[in-house]
Formats: C-alpha cells, structure tokens, sequence
C-alpha cells in the first residue's frame, strides 16, 4: 500500500495550474536548492487538484485518509482499491461508491514509496519510485468532503518485485481520462515504466 509520497507545495501546484489556463501546458517551477519539500503521510494535509462545480480544475488541500467507522472508533483508510471501487460504485453501496462515482481527483507528486513486502534480504526496506522524464507525475486519487484517498491496482513490472499494489499512476494525457466517464479503463498500469530506488539513494535496478 502507498503511505508515503512527496507531494507539490502549494504555491507550486497553483503556478502550475495558472500556467496551464494560460498556455495550455502546465508547468511546475524547478525547486530552489534550499527548499525542501517535507514527504506526506497518511493524515497528511496534501496540495492536490479538484473538478469545481463549473468543471475546471482548481488546486485544495485535503487530508490524506478516510475515517472509517469500527466499533466505537474510527480507523484511517488511506488507499482504495480500484476493483473495490468499481464493485461499490455498481452496487450503489460502501465507502467508495460516491467517491469513485462523482469525487475523482489528480494527486501530483514528485515520487512514492512502497515498503518491500517480497521476499528477504529488504524486506521491511523502503523503495522510491519516479516517474522517467517526468519531474511531476500524477496519482489517480478519490475525495469527499474534505479527505482524499490515493487510488491502488495491481502491480506492473516495475513495482511487482517489491509490493503487491501500486498507486494507479496517471501517464502523459490520462488525466483527462481519469475525471472523465472511462477512467476504469486506465487498472491497467502495465505499460507505465518507473525506476527506483532504496530510501537513501542505492539503485534497486
């Protein structure tokens, strides 16, 4: 599951968007060496953009993880299951029925991370994954109210060595396909190349 990834700043998401209205390319600045950018973790507030009532695409902060109810508490869900979606939003019925439906939304990042859960000796080890010739890249993600969820399918090549799901990771003119009627089209990551590495730098491949 991705509980850890390194999002925009907000002042650049909003650049970003602005640049976009302007010349229909949107652009994220490159960073000034001194600035980091902290990564997010679940309950993390996390810059990322949203379908307005008037159908354009607006930049928000919402807060990474759905509260859902168990018992007299609550626990954190901060993936969704693209097959589990799907199934809900055909019945009508769960916590990522609406979402799914009517709440899709872009997640850009600069990278995630998944914990090896494979085989010895790294398991436990954290693994960053980016995106080749893309500085930015987007997430398929899923809000409601003021929360978001990271949107997750099966593994491709890339990521299968090292955890069993993957974040849906949207490639060059998929966005619009993901806020649009087909996005259930886009399970299918297998054509998606990433590279990584270990948390600290070593290449993993």
């Amino acid at each position: 599951m991705c509980h850890r990834i390194t999002p925009l700043l907000m002042a650049e998401l909003r650049e970003a968007l602005e640049e976009l209205r302007a010349s229909g390319h949107a652009r994220v600045p490159v960073s000034e060496p001194d600035v980091v950018v902290p990564d997010a973790y679940p309950g993390s507030n996390v810059p990322l953009i949203v379908v307005d009532s008037w159908g354009q695409l607006e930049p928000t902060e919402l807060s990474w993880g759905f509260r859902q109810p168990m018992g007299g508490s609550s626990k954190l869900v901060f993936n969704t299951r693209i097959e589990t979606a799907l199934s809900q939003a055909r019945s009508g019925r769960g916590l990522w029925s609406q979402p799914i439906l009517h709440g899709r939304c872009l997640v850009p990042v600069r990278g995630f991370y998944e914990s090896w859960t494979k085989a010895p000796p790294r398991r436990g080890a954290q693994v960053r994954f980016t995106y080749p010739g893309h500085r930015v890249f987007l997430l398929a993600g899923v809000w409601q109210e003021n929360r978001f969820s990271v949107v997750t399918t099966e593994p491709n090549s890339s990521v299968a060595s090292v955890h069993s799901r993957m974040p849906l990771v949207l490639g060059p003119g998929e966005s619009s396909i993901w806020l649009g009627p087909d996005f259930a089209s886009l399970a299918d990551r297998s054509r998606i190349a990433l590279a990584s590495e270990f948390d600290g730098g070593e290449l993993l491949r």
